[in-house]
């Protein structure tokens, strides 16, 4: 096992998403926004502008082992065999991988990938019925596994291709709380699924985190209330937000969070094109938070690692590679500034 007290985040990263198809363009942004851990943590871009496969769904199911999914009116389905669309998922994988590989020669420090938790996924992929693997506790389980297997394998081949870099997983989970809460519609649209016990989510996210063999692993989701209890108990190290959707509801939860320990990924710089505000008042909702959570302002840079609100595939090229550079600006001020 490795050991994650002495891993250092970086001050900034990105969510995953990134605009356009260009896979070298991409691996060349994120990697030259952020060189090393004083700049922040670079990541394997996402290109979901380039169509079905691209997306994170079915970019996920291209991972799964003995499970495969092709895409349907309706959306991705689970089939009996690999088709064009788990193909054409797994080629730009490897586009994306290679590219990553050329702009990190030489490259030590932390590196994120991301991938679509269980929860997500089984309320996105249909089963031979139409309907979610969601409604199907066994379908459940069986995805679950598989992408436990995927990821496994998928992390191998990231560390053989980046030597010196500290992986972390990031799983995406922006469905969990409808999953939790029994919101995610049937095919007909005129029913819900029902809502899955808080522990068998909780223990299914572990088995899963688990894959990251004692490398740092993140939670992400830029859906409202996320669970911040129920993911730290899962084994998340950190945990990804858009920050404007928290509420003071959640001030207790993120202070017994910041102290146990947990890294906060506090999107707080826009995902699509607009003005970008001064670097220090990108990052004044997280002081002010500090101080109503009456928390010691030297943890801050510690604590915290700047991103974008969500993914930046809605965004132009032009303005992702602003919004990356504005996320290390806006760390750097609350590092230099924490009061």
């Amino acid at each position: 096992m490795n050991e994650k007290s002495d891993f250092r985040w970086g001050p900034a990263t990105g969510v995953g998403s990134m605009p356009g198809g260009d896979a070298r363009e991409a691996a060349k942004t994120v990697t030259g926004s952020f060189e090393g851990p004083e700049q922040g943590m670079p990541f394997l871009a996402e290109l979901p502008a380039r169509g079905p496969g691209a997306d994170m769904i079915g970019r996920t199911a291209g991972l799964l082992v003995d499970l495969y999914a092709r895409v349907e009116p309706s959306g991705w389905r689970i089939g009996d065999r690999p088709g064009r669309d788990t193909k054409r998922a797994r080629s730009w994988l490897g586009e994306d991988l290679d590219a990553l590989e050329e702009f990190t020669q030489g490259y030590e420090g932390p590196l994120k990938v991301q991938a679509v938790g269980p929860w997500t996924l089984a309320a996105a992929l249909e089963l031979r019925n139409g309907e979610a693997a969601l409604s199907d506790p066994g379908a459940c389980r069986d995805l679950a596994g598989s992408l436990a297997e995927g990821l496994r394998t998928h992390l191998a081949d990231v560390r053989r291709r980046v030597p010196g870099a500290r992986i972390v997983l990031q799983l995406d989970e922006p469905s969990l709380i409808a999953v939790l809460r029994g919101q995610v519609r049937t095919a007909s649209e005129y029913r819900t699924h029902r809502a899955v016990d808080r522990q068998l989510v909780e223990s299914t996210l572990r088995d899963v985190l688990a894959v990251a063999a004692g490398d740092p692993v993140v939670v992400h989701s830029c859906a409202p209330d996320v669970p911040f209890a129920l993911l730290r108990r899962a084994g998340a190290d950190a945990i990804s937000f858009d920050f404007a959707l928290l509420t003071e509801r959640d001030d207790e939860t993120i202070g017994e969070a910041v102290e146990g320990g947990t890294t906060l990924l506090a999107g707080v710089v826009p995902g699509v094109d607009g003005p970008l505000s001064d670097p220090a008042g990108s990052v004044m909702g997280v002081r002010t938070l500090w101080r109503r959570l009456g928390l010691d302002p030297g943890s801050l840079a510690e604590s915290v690692v700047v991103t974008p609100s969500c993914g930046l595939a809605g965004a132009s090229p032009a303005y992702a590679r602003a919004a990356l550079a504005h996320c290390g600006r806006a760390a750097r001020s609350l590092a230099d500034n924490p009061e």
